[in-house]
């Protein structure tokens, strides 16, 4: 057996070494039981044991591979897991369910309806493209939930079609930026590349232009990295491990050169950022994968960090709209981060009064998106659903555009990006970008 989460490592794709790792592991985590609230993979993984009176050799490869189905990579182990590495047991639950839905990719144990749903959602950048350019009709036929073309879709390509899914922009935040004329700023305090990820590309580019505004506003300098795409967080996810691979080393390289030129990495979707910070050192192992990881931020938390720095406060003049009383989410794969509660500090400094609500959404990256999870998904939610109705808050407010998404499902009520109730603050209208 080999504890080994590095895809390099020449055992990773052996499944009957995999088994005794999964072996390893579950018999670890049921004698803890600290996760067993966390996510649906736990429960059921302790239900399992339980029911073979602990013996955890007894079970099979079908059920083992459960537990795995509903790992939905919310990452949230590694806040909670006394376990994880560098301990002793090194145990890197995560890592291990992205290892084993990699084995199962390799050794061609999926469906063909399993390799559509992998292939339509992990071609974010050429679907965002398509999309984005026929967005009026893209928007019409597939936004309305439950109709015939969605039902089609969910038959071809295998998404829930009573999933909300984010509506395409008719225009792209690249495509803005590069006719924006607003003038150059003189003597910036700072300088940063935005890294455009999908969501705010194709879907949502008003978080990036409120983004850009508020960072301008407070005389830090913006700009485009050359030559990124997606992060490819939904290729790793899905076990692709070399198509991942190559786009972590694609987004390295056109990153590292931002860096090299001294501009830090900002991201404004937290999974992106984690996949970044976290994930890129490992599938694109470096120097320069480390040095890009060091200098990559969450929006909201590049803006605090320069609040506090010496000589950096921010401008804490907020003529605009009072932001009031926010129910603020904190995305699952922002708190793996560890980088504390920054999109509360920034609303608070804004003159918000912040009601901070811990809970899944139940999508996480692409899972919630799948046919076969999407009534899972939904009870993962129902917490996060009381907590936001219990605040009596007359904002919602998360920095996950899909968590968002989820929320404007389940509750009707439309969440906004920590950033654009700032840039409301602020004064900078919403059509004013």
């Amino acid at each position: 057996m080999t504890t080994t989460y590095d895809p390099a490592d020449p055992a990773y794709f052996e499944e009957a070494d995999l088994r005794v790792e999964l072996e390893r592991v579950y018999d670890l985590c049921h004698g803890c039981r600290l996760c067993f609230n966390l996510c649906p993979s736990f429960p059921t993984l302790f239900d399992l044991i339980d029911a073979k009176d602990g013996a955890v050799g007894e079970l099979t490869p079908a059920e083992q591979d459960k537990v795995v189905d509903e790992c939905y990579q919310c990452k949230l182990c590694y806040v909670k897991c006394p376990y994880v590495p560098p301990h002793e047991w090194a145990l890197d639950f995560p890592r291990l369910m992205m290892r084993a839905h990699a084995v199962r990719k390799k050794n061609d144990h999926i469906t063909v309806h399993e390799r559509l749903t992998d292939q339509f959602l992990g071609r974010t950048d050429l679907l965002g493209r398509v999309s984005s350019a026929a967005a009026p009709v893209v928007n019409a036929l597939v936004g309305p939930v439950g109709t015939l073309p969605r039902r089609a879709m969910a038959k071809a390509v295998g998404i829930h079609p009573e999933r909300l899914l984010p509506p395409y922009a008719r225009e792209r935040f690249t495509t803005w930026f590069a006719r924006r004329d607003d003038p150059a700023l003189e003597a910036p305090r700072a300088e940063v590349s935005v890294f455009p990820t999908c969501f705010v590309e194709y879907m949502e580019p008003g978080i990036a232009k409120d983004l850009v505004r508020v960072y301008e506003h407070n005389k830090i300098a913006c700009s485009l990295p050359e030559g990124t795409r997606c992060c490819g967080a939904p290729w790793l996810h899905a076990g692709e491990i070399e198509r991942f691979a190559a786009s972590a080393k694609r987004n390295v390289a056109a990153l590292s050169r931002e860096v090299e030129a001294g501009r830090d990495i900002v991201v404004a979707q937290p999974t992106c950022a984690y996949v970044i910070r976290k994930d890129y050192p490992i599938y694109a192992p470096g120097a320069q994968a480390d040095a890009v990881a060091a200098h990559t931020f969450d929006a909201c938390e590049y803006l605090v960090n320069e609040h506090r720095r010496e000589g950096g406060a921010l401008d804490v003049e907020f003529p605009g709209e009072t932001p009031g009383r926010v129910a603020y989410h904190l995305a699952c794969h922002l708190r793996a981060q560890n980088v504390g509660y920054r999109g509360r500090d920034l609303l608070r400094l804004a003159g918000a009064e912040v009601t901070l609500v811990e809970r899944c959404s139940g999508i996480d990256g692409t899972w919630g998106y799948r046919e076969e999870n999407y009534e899972l998904s939904r009870k993962v939610a129902r917490p996060l659903v009381r907590e936001l109705k219990a605040s009596g808050a007359d904002t919602y407010c998360g920095d996950c555009h899909l968590a968002n998404t989820a929320i404007l499902q389940e509750t009707g009520k439309r969440p906004s990006h920590p950033i654009q109730l700032v840039a409301r603050a602020y004064g900078i209208a919403e059509d004013d970008r």
